[in-house]
């Protein structure tokens, strides 16, 4: 196999998910639980909309694992490709180690005080918290230890997913220092993995319209409908509230070089496409004319902003710990200094080394780990995940205005050589 081939881009297979289906189960099971809350039939109907609830939840769930390993391994070695072709890569990648750890940090800080000044409705602590149990988080010296897995098989059956985060990402790196045909084989054997698992999460999302619903159901007889419909309203709004943290952020980056009033123009057809399409990889030429209006070099921009769609989603830490941060509080869960430090983790390794995927699937895959590490129950984000299409539009409007935002923080000496071998993963969406 020749050197290329060991460097090229992951094909993934296409999915195409139904988005307004999943969320149209949401709100007709709400509506349903609503109206039979309280009355004798809601007994006959739930023990039969509970399993089927579960079920689907597990086949959900049984996905994680295996799908974050390849996608770490896939994303990774992408990723030590780019830090090779040259000074502008690195320099770039430097960027946006910074902006993903600020956005963690800014969302570990601001998350809580925002529910705390504006907490969730009345009732909301029963919406998602029924027959839930969340894990043990460890102690600084156990967290320390937990780091590494004496047995990454036995980590893998407990869901410890920082040590198993860390072991693929060792794994990752260790593939790019083989030799180019061992490299390309271990390559091909997870990037055959990552579209197994993702055929396989695909066809378990197909059915989530039914398995949301039932899910759905049981929330609104236990919780009632008006609360649930608030509290998915109060959610979208505080989640996507970190997200316009990152948004304001890029907007700074952008502004220092170029004038707020410049940078708010060249970035309003690219922020326009990207608010239309939920798609950083749609929104990729609208960047690039927003990229030459604001006179960043074009050998610059055609390197950064193409790479960037595929590695950089400046929202992601943010975001995620966000969703994980909200349904703690709704357990009444305590966040101390080893769990969000665990989840700060996870998301960093999580959003470097994943390759974007669809809105869904990604919500499952990055935020299921962070949910782990932090101690906080996973089962809610079957839930959450019909309304991430509300929240994603904030997601690609930051990740797009980030894009171009860290093409301009880049730009050095014009005309640098950059090598070609790093061409990024093609884009599916944002999240």
């Amino acid at each position: 196999m020749s050197a290329p081939e060991t460097t090229r881009p992951a094909r993934l297979v296409t999915l195409r998910l139904p988005v307004w289906w999943t969320f149209g189960g949401l709100v007709a099971g709400l509506i349903a639980g609503s109206l039979i809350a309280g009355r004798p039939v809601a007994d006959s109907i739930l023990p039969v909309t509970g399993p089927a609830g579960a079920l689907w939840l597990r086949a959900l769930q049984m996905t994680i694992i295996p799908l974050v390993a390849a996608l770490l391994v896939l994303g990774i070695t992408q990723l030590a490709s780019a830090a090779r072709a040259g000074a502008t890569a690195r320099r770039m990648l430097v960027f946006v180690a910074a902006a993903l750890v600020f956005g963690g940090v800014a969302t570990l800080i601001a998350m809580p005080l925002l529910l705390d000044a504006v907490p969730p409705p009345a009732g909301a602590q029963s919406l998602l918290a029924a027959n839930v149990e969340p894990q043990e988080v460890p102690g600084l010296s156990e967290f320390i230890l937990s780091l590494i897995a004496p047995n990454i098989i036995a980590a893998a059956a407990e869901t410890a997913m920082l040590p198993l985060t860390i072991f693929f990402a060792l794994f990752a790196v260790a593939i790019t220092r083989l030799a180019p045909e061992q490299s390309a084989i271990l390559r091909s054997f997870f990037e055959a993995v990552a579209n197994a698992m993702l055929m396989v999460i695909g066809w378990v999302l197909w059915v989530a319209p039914v398995g949301v619903f039932a899910l759905a159901l049981g929330v609104a007889v236990r919780a009632g409908g008006d609360a649930a419909f608030l509290t998915l309203i109060h959610y979208i709004a505080t989640v996507a509230a970190m997200g316009g943290i990152v948004l304001v952020a890029a907007f700074v980056v952008g502004a220092v070089r170029h004038g707020p009033l410049r940078f708010a123009r060249a970035m309003l057809p690219a922020q326009a496409v990207a608010i239309s399409t939920q798609s950083s990889l749609a929104s990729l030429p609208a960047m690039l004319a927003s990229a030459r209006r604001l006179d960043i070099s074009e050998n610059v921009a055609d390197f950064v902003l193409p790479l960037s769609v595929a590695i950089f989603r400046a929202t992601s830490p943010a975001m995620n710990l966000a969703v994980a941060i909200y349904v703690a509080h709704l357990f009444g869960i305590e966040l101390g200094l080893t769990a969000m430090l665990a989840g700060l983790a996870v998301a960093f390794v999580i959003s470097i080394g994943s390759v974007s995927l669809p809105g869904t699937i990604s919500f499952v895959v990055s935020i299921g780990p962070i949910a782990l590490a932090m101690g906080v129950p996973v089962e809610p984000l079957a839930l959450l995940v019909a309304v991430e299409m509300i929240p994603d539009i904030m997601r690609t409007l930051a990740n797009v205005t980030a894009d171009v935002a860290l093409a301009s923080a880049t730009d050095g000496e014009k005309g640098e050589n950059l090598a070609t071998d790093a061409a990024p993963a093609r884009s599916l969406t944002d999240s």
